[in-house]
């Protein structure tokens, strides 16, 4: 049946989960960019808008634009003509997977609209497409907002995503602060070189992280979530990070760090009780220095676009 309208949303997510930089991501439930398909007369995608006033409306500039036309092409359809219409109900440069999202939405509704011809895997690479150009060639966000949960990106050349599980007591809290960091900026700034020492650490964490989920041990997680890397790198472009961070530690968190990018932090606890009061303390450390912060309490998404239905939220 030749379908007219088709839609998808995609939950964000943390992106690195600490350690875990490009190879380590979470769906978390909440607000998730929607991407609309509509079939159009003249041949190619056409956007309504950016989704924002700061995104590009032309197809081949914005994050879901560069995926919808990446799937005409792996289809073979590019012949058709595809209206899109995004909703962008994630942050703009927030750390919380708003491109990938968006690509990752634009990618299956178009799919949807097509009949499904792609693949999960196809499906992906054509949103990697999107992320590569416009913030770098990596996929942690991508595989969580495509499947949901947690994922392990082994590697992308070929494709091979692990869906880990992960515990129901989990909690999230993300912290937005009224800042903006580009993620391209956010990766210029990573080392070059890393000494052994720091490199093995990693590893471990990583090791470490991943038997953390797929044991439920959350106490395990916490101490492996511990980035020597990117966070140490990042920290001095998101100010107040290292007093929020510090006060959510205080306040309970079991652990914390930058979610992708940043400047978005995020800090895990198994309880609600204890949620609130790092959320609480976290946004108190920001009011102190005048900065506006957007702070909510989250689960992991078990469900991501593939599964998600097109009118939910990201719950």
């Amino acid at each position: 049946m030749r379908l007219e309208r088709a839609a998808a949303l995609a939950p964000g997510g943390v992106g690195n989960i600490g350690p875990g930089l490009d190879v380590l991501g979470m769906a978390v439930t909440g607000p998730g960019d929607r991407v609309i398909a509509e079939r159009a007369d003249e041949p190619g995608v056409k956007m309504t808008g950016g989704g924002h006033p700061d995104l590009p409306r032309a197809a081949d500039r914005n994050a879901a634009g560069i995926a919808a036309i990446a799937v005409l092409e792996r289809a073979g359809t590019l012949d058709d003509g595809v209206r899109l219409t995004l909703e962008k109900r994630l942050p703009l440069s927030g750390g919380q997977g708003g491109s990938a999202a968006s690509a990752v939405a634009g990618a299956v509704a178009v799919n949807r609209l097509l009949g499904n011809p792609l693949d999960a895997t196809a499906l992906f690479e054509c949103a990697l497409i999107s992320e590569s150009k416009l913030s770098g060639r990596h996929g942690d966000n991508l595989a969580s907002a495509l499947f949901g949960g947690v994922i392990l990106v082994r590697s992308l050349d070929p494709v091979d995503i692990i869906s880990l599980p992960f515990p129901a007591e989990l909690r999230v809290v993300l912290a937005h602060p009224a800042q903006r960091l580009d993620t391209a900026e956010a990766r210029e700034v990573l080392p070059r070189f890393i000494d052994r020492a720091s490199a093995i650490a990693q590893m471990a964490n990583v090791a470490a992280m991943v038997a953390a989920f797929a044991s439920g041990d959350i106490a395990l997680l916490a101490r492996a979530l511990d980035d020597q890397i990117a966070e140490p790198a990042r920290a001095h472009l998101l100010p107040g990070f290292v007093e929020a961070k510090a006060a959510a530690l205080r306040a309970g968190a079991l652990a914390g760090s930058i979610s992708g990018a940043g400047p978005t932090s995020f800090y895990i606890t198994d309880n609600d009780t204890t949620a609130a009061a790092i959320a609480a303390a976290v946004r108190g450390e920001y009011d102190a220095r005048g900065v506006a912060c957007d702070v909510r309490i989250a689960r992991v998404a078990a469900r991501g676009a593939l599964t998600l239905p097109e009118d939910a939220t990201s719950a």
